[in-house]
């Protein structure tokens, strides 16, 4: 079942989207070595009013071991973006040992929860270099007859050093890109340095590329929408936030006290009252969406400051429940 939830945030499911649905070949509602069925289409929505899943996908094979690889080939190539889903975490439930080699049971999700959580097999010298190389290739593709229309970095003497700001699991970085003279591109991230590389690829849609950096070498494919980018491949999944620093000019550094909704749906109710004291990870509202109750708990101590919405109320994904003053 492919669902549109987060499983590293306790499988909260998640609304949004289809900007992006990419199903590997198959056939649908009919028996095939892949077989995908799926009432969605390409730019629908997943609403908080109806169950989270967007697909089935079956596989079949001779044997275990050959439909796993179908399996997990056939997850690869199966590309969402607009929503969270579960498609990677599927990815690592099919490699995990206990799935592997059929010991199941209701334990398996916490007995390998080592190798299902929280796993990152991009990593972030490919994600920066994904989101780089996207940019450059956009860059190329605007360029026109015009000199300046040009974004090489190119100058008679000395080199061009081009920086850029990136967000990446909620860690702030920055990277170096130098031009070198020979036409080669030199990309630094902290103490990794290496040559950057990539050829374009025809695709219908988002940018294909053959990308090697870092003594990785594989064929990406990202889509962009706003500052994330999402990065695709044989390995997985992640996504990097560019950052435009024009576009963040004098906004605040951070934002204080604000609790939002992790997406649409109802207020069921509220466990506080403003002036109430409320320590970290006290219960302070739950939300319905999608047939499940959520709880939303305080992410520091403080005191409530103003409760912004009442029971009942529908509210959007990201809307502001409640303020807490915090003593910070």
């Amino acid at each position: 079942r492919i669902c549109a939830e987060t499983p590293d945030n306790q499988f909260l499911p998640a609304t949004g989207r289809l900007d992006v649905y990419r199903k590997p070949a198959c056939t649908s509602f009919e028996r095939g070595a892949v077989r995908v069925d799926d009432g969605v289409r390409e730019g629908d929505a997943i609403s908080p009013f109806y169950d989270s899943m967007v697909a089935k996908l079956i596989v079949h094979g001779r044997t275990r071991a050959e439909a796993l690889a179908r399996l997990d080939a056939a997850l690869a190539q199966t590309r969402i973006v607009g929503l969270s889903t579960n498609v990677q975490f599927l990815r690592h439930v099919v490699a995990s040992p206990s799935f592997a080699q059929a010991n199941l049971d209701t334990a398996l999700i916490p007995r390998e929860a080592g190798v299902l959580f929280h796993q990152d097999k991009v990593g972030l010298n490919l994600a920066v270099a994904a989101a780089v190389a996207q940019t450059l290739l956009a860059e190329r593709a605007s360029e026109g007859k015009d000199p300046f229309s040009r974004r090489d970095g190119w100058r008679p003497h000395g080199l061009t050093v081009r920086r850029f700001d990136f967000e990446y699991q909620g860690e702030a970085l920055q990277a170096s890109l130098t031009y070198l003279h020979d036409g080669a591109l030199q990309l630094a991230l902290g103490e990794a340095s290496g040559l950057l590389a990539f050829d374009a690829l025809p695709a219908e849609n988002g940018t294909l590329m053959d990308l090697r950096f870092m003594g990785q070498r594989q064929t990406v494919q990202t889509w962009q929408r706003e500052e994330v980018v999402h990065v695709f491949c044989d390995l997985g999944a992640t996504t990097i936030i560019e950052i435009d620093a024009l576009a963040h000019a004098g906004e605040a550094a951070h934002d204080v006290g604000r609790l939002t909704a992790p997406m649409p749906g109802k207020v069921v109710s509220f466990s506080v009252k403003a002036g109430d004291v409320v320590k970290k990870g006290q219960p302070l509202a739950v939300m319905e969406a999608m047939k499940m109750e959520h709880t939303i708990a305080a992410p520091a101590d403080g005191t409530v400051a103003e409760l912004l919405y009442a029971p009942g109320d529908q509210v959007a994904e990201g809307a502001e429940l409640l303020k807490i003053a915090t003593a910070g």
